[in-house]
């Protein structure tokens, strides 16, 4: 018999941190999404929009689901890494810790679909269920909260008790009628932390984030130019943000994973902003080839190194922007030399925000 005790089972010889089983309702939360787009929140982000119908109840996306199996996986390689957003190394370049190694998507989704596969063998009775690593129309924090993984937190991630909130989601969704887990309670209390740490103000009330001011939106999402005003506030964040998972008092310190796809990658744990900016494109690109950060493309890394070094004091990486280098053609795109001459006309400093 396939019981959810068997699939969580499973799920840990896959390598999956946290496993917990979500039934399929009009979750409360589920209802604040429409709210959230009307108000401009999503920015660019019109796929949301777009399939806002389907993510208000995932029995849009599986006809007649029962319950939704939610994995975390921690991809946290080390409670001190990286720079504390107190005391920036301002030469140095920060990267989101999920984006230092191997692309999640790609690693996760061979976890989540091995899974998958050994239910569809164990199971007496065949059943439609659909995987989705942060790809599928699904509100899948909810679900998370529901499936026993933690709660939602002020910051808007996913947070365990024990672990913190350093986990990719991924989930299954099956018409499979397994028996649920507790819902977890929230343990955020008082603390504002995280509100209060954002250095662009994207966290506009508890659990409630403006996409368009965070800073990974930013730095990933964003396809354009950075706006002005934001700018100083990115200090040298060049793909991503963590402040407001490091603050959190659950990440003091987080869990940590030796899993090798999640190691940070040679040139991609806290570089030098001047050698990271002096790579030619053609090396960019074998740098980041199976890694997340390709969706920002060269021309968005481009754009925010460059930002980075404007808001940096080092001489060397502000000189090394107005060379001009053959082997560097994104640098030469507009939107992108429009960001190097506002660097070079940006006193250096931090934390000219919100």
């Amino acid at each position: 018999m396939l019981t959810a005790a068997r699939i969580k089972a499973r799920a840990s010889a896959l390598g999956f941190d946290l496993c917990g089983i979500a039934p399929v309702r009009s979750f409360p939360e589920l209802n604040f999404l429409p709210e959230w787009l009307a108000r401009g929140y999503a920015g660019d982000m019109d796929y949301i929009s777009r399939s806002a119908d389907k993510r208000a109840d995932v029995r849009n996306v599986v006809e007649g689901a029962r319950s939704v199996i939610m994995t975390g996986t921690i991809y946290n390689t080390d409670a001190d890494v990286g720079l504390k957003p107190d005391a920036p190394e301002t030469s140095l370049a920060q990267i989101a810790r999920y984006a230092r190694g191997d692309d999640y998507h790609d690693v996760v989704k061979q976890r989540l679909d091995a899974l998958l596969e050994w239910m569809r063998a164990e199971s007496p009775e065949p059943f439609d269920a659909r995987a989705y690593v942060d790809t599928g129309p699904v509100q899948e924090r909810a679900y998370a909260q529901y499936a026993g993984l933690g709660w939602i937190g002020k910051n808007t991630c996913v947070i365990d008790a024990e672990k913190g909130s350093f986990f990719f989601l991924a989930e299954i969704i099956t018409t499979l009628p397994l028996e649920p887990d507790t819902e977890a309670l929230e343990q955020c209390g008082s603390c504002r932390r995280c509100l209060d740490a954002c250095p662009t103000g994207a966290l506009v009330d508890a659990g409630v984030m403006d996409s368009t001011r965070c800073i990974s939106y930013l730095t990933i999402e964003n396809r354009g130019a950075i706006p002005g005003d934001l700018r100083p506030a990115i200090g040298n964040h060049v793909y991503g943000c963590d402040i407001c998972q490091e603050v959190c008092p659950y990440n003091q310190p987080a869990a940590t994973s030796a899993d090798a796809p999640w190691q940070a990658r040679e040139g991609l744990n806290l570089p030098k902003l001047v050698e990271l900016w002096n790579r030619s494109d053609d090396d960019l690109r074998r740098l980041l080839k199976g890694s997340p950060m390709k969706r920002a493309k060269i021309t968005g890394l481009r754009r925010n190194i460059a930002v980075a070094i404007g808001n940096s004091g080092d001489a060397e990486a502000r000189a090394a922007l107005q060379q001009r280098r053959a082997d560097q053609p994104s640098a030469d795109d507009p939107m992108v030399r429009e960001h190097i001459d506002w660097a070079g006309r940006r006193p250096p400093g931090f934390g000219e925000a919100r």
